[in-house]
């Protein structure tokens, strides 16, 4: 698919399909995942895929998320979290080149239950978590607002 066309299309998914992910499909978003940029090259990021539905059950997250096949755990060290937001934006984006919908769901202080069931070392915090599958819905596009009210050139 044609990048802005990715963006385009990318919604954020609440309802799944149980289909599963084809392993090559989520390594190829891992890849993309992998090939972010971060400062100074660091790669200050961890991802957990989790597929057991009992452990998915125990992250605190909603119960639609659950439902979807995967779960992905972004985690950075706790003094970096710009870095990992773009890993995590090329995976909500090469999710969405793949016809698989995510849905972006910041951590709400689960911090330390995630960590708790996923057995994430002191030192990393836990940025956000997503659910990975095939969409059980299709939303309209959300209103955007135009260019002219949010670039502008030379000064404000």
């Amino acid at each position: 698919m044609d990048f802005m066309e990715v963006v385009r299309q990318r919604r954020s998914i609440r309802r799944y399909r149980p289909d599963p992910v084809p392993e090559e499909v989520l390594n190829q978003i891992l890849e993309a995942v992998r090939l972010a940029p971060s400062g100074g090259n660091r790669q200050p990021w961890h991802f957990i895929v989790v597929k057991d539905p009992e452990k998915k059950g125990r992250l605190g997250i909603p119960g639609w998320a659950q439902e979807a096949p995967l779960v992905i755990v972004g985690c950075t060290e706790a003094s970096n979290q710009t870095d990992i937001a773009i890993a995590f934006e090329h995976l909500v984006l090469a999710a969405a080149n793949f016809g698989l919908g995510t849905c972006w769901i910041g951590r709400w202080g689960m911090d330390e239950t995630i960590r708790e069931v996923l057995g994430i070392p002191e030192g990393l915090r836990v940025l956000a978590v997503t659910p990975l599958g095939y969409p059980g819905e299709s939303p309209p596009p959300r209103p955007r607002k135009p260019l002219s009210q949010i670039v502008h050139y030379d000064k404000f």
